[in-house]
């Protein structure tokens, strides 16, 4: 019997439908599932007449897989991965490689690379994005992990993902955990691409009072510009879409949002390595915030804000809304590449930005007609310090400035929370400050704690403290940063 070319265990939807992809690129798979029925009932069913071999226990998928033998799991993080990792060892020889395509945070990621290495096997951890049908039709894949595997599983990630033209939505992005912190900081785009996307939704709706008709339109109208993307084209067709009584479901359910904890790891990362991650630190707290449902019944009882009243030309300020979006994804990205770099120096990656970019502009998400120029900015220049530095992003977004500084100050004066478009403009403009009131900061911690400043006019690395009350000594604190 022909062996297969990889196997794969969990069958849940991204499982099923990842080999039924990989199945229709000429791929014979073996797949395995800890409640073995759904085994069967895979093989008899969507997979009935296909190139899978069905196996109910690990040594038989092992045993049914070519050399080097290539073991993937897509199961839930954390715990089960290691407990797989423990089951599918003593299965493998030396070369043979296991395979993480589920959403680990990437220290697991990293402590796993080391520790499979040890047994003289190779490790990938791999981001796979794009849900259900992603998954089945075309993902975008960001493997990580031991370089020397990725030589044997390249045809097959590449064919199963998503294209661009024909450029694949997978390359490799670098050793251990590169390819989980990858795909976590794109989830955290995600997050706040999302609440960006939102905000906007709100104000359409308790400001300019438009039905979910009206805002169809304008969704459907921003998605042939610059916002093309996947969530401005979902979010289109949620607001045309009717419940069984013809009005619109999306006005039907719960303002209360899920997450499962990516946004999250990518503020702790950023906070860990010191990056200004503001707009997806505060996507985060706003989906906390939305889970407070009764206390914000409660809230809104009690507490009292001013009265929504909007009197300015409409046709503009939905123009405006759309620079607003423009101008704080722009942000978003360019906080999430800073914390890519800040990573690559931390952990020792090779990160290809340009790479980055293009696997993210299909299969994804986030996919959107925007990460083109992301792509275009670092083969510009592939030192690019920071994506505001590149003449494109530099050019949109000063011209988007002014709809967008509008838009908060509208917000703000009538008491409509924009969380994300504020605090994306906030960044921007302390950003682009030559000079911030840190100094100020800087003589409050000398003043209390005696943690020394550094002066404009001594060059820096030297150190200062001073005496502010007369009643301290000399005495101070060693320099450290957290």
């Amino acid at each position: 019997m022909k062996k297969a070319d990889i196997g794969l265990i969990g069958l849940a939807v991204m499982g099923e439908n990842l080999v039924l992809n990989m199945e229709s690129k000429g791929f014979t798979v073996a797949v395995y599932n800890r409640t073995v029925d759904k085994v069967d009932k895979f093989v008899t069913g969507r997979g009935a007449g296909k190139n899978f071999i069905g196996c109910h226990s690990i040594a038989d998928l092992c045993a049914d897989l070519e050399r080097p033998r290539k073991v993937m799991m897509l199961v839930k993080a954390g715990k089960p991965v290691d407990e797989f990792i423990e089951q599918i060892i003593p299965h493998l020889e030396p070369g043979d490689i296991i395979i993480d395509g589920g959403n680990s945070h990437f220290p697991d990621t990293i402590r796993r690379c080391k520790y499979v290495e040890s047994k003289g096997l190779l490790y990938i951890g791999t981001g796979v994005s794009g849900g259900e049908e992603g998954a089945l039709l075309g993902p975008s894949m960001m493997p990580g992990g031991s370089p020397a595997a990725w030589p044997a599983v390249k045809e097959i990630f590449q064919a199963v993902a998503a294209k661009v033209g024909i450029e694949p939505c997978c390359d490799w992005v670098g050793e251990n955990g590169a390819g989980h912190f990858v795909k976590m900081v794109h989830n955290g785009i995600e997050y706040g691409d999302m609440q960006i996307i939102c905000e906007a939704y709100q104000m359409m709706k308790e400001l300019l009072g438009m039905d979910a008709d009206e805002m169809h339109e304008v969704f459907a109208e921003w998605n042939k510009g610059d916002l093309d993307s996947y969530l401005v084209e979902i979010t289109r067709d949620i607001l045309g879409f009717r419940d069984e009584n013809g009005e619109a479901l999306v006005e039907k359910i719960l303002d209360t949002a899920g997450q499962k904890g990516t946004g999250k790891w990518t503020g702790v990362a950023a906070l860990d390595l010191g990056i200004p991650l503001t707009l997806i630190g505060e996507s985060v707290f706003a989906r906390c915030l939305s889970a407070q449902k009764d206390l914000r019944v409660k809230a809104s009882k009690y507490l009292s804000g001013p009265d929504k009243l909007f009197t300015g030309d409409k046709a503009q300020f939905i123009s405006d809304l759309k620079d607003a979006l423009l101008g704080a994804k722009i942000i978003s990205y360019a906080q999430g590449y800073d914390l890519m770099g800040e990573a690559a120096k931390e952990f020792k990656w090779n990160l290809n930005n340009g790479g980055i970019a293009l696997m993210w502009r299909g299969g994804c998400i986030i996919r959107s007609v925007f990460l083109g120029k992301i792509k275009e900015a670092f083969d510009n220049n592939p030192e690019l310090e920071h994506l505001l530095l590149d003449e494109y992003f530099k050019t949109t977004i000063e011209k988007a400035q002014a709809g967008w500084r509008r838009v908060v100050a509208t917000a703000i004066t009538n008491g409509v929370p924009a969380p994300c478009l504020a605090t994306a403009l906030t960044y921007f403009d302390g950003f682009r400050s030559e000079r911030l009131p840190a100094n100020l900061l800087q003589a409050q911690r000398d003043y209390f704690g005696a943690h020394t400043y550094e002066r404009i006019d001594k060059p820096r690395g030297q150190y200062f403290h001073t005496n502010w009350t007369g009643r301290g000594g000399d005495t101070a604190s060693s320099t450290y940063t957290v």
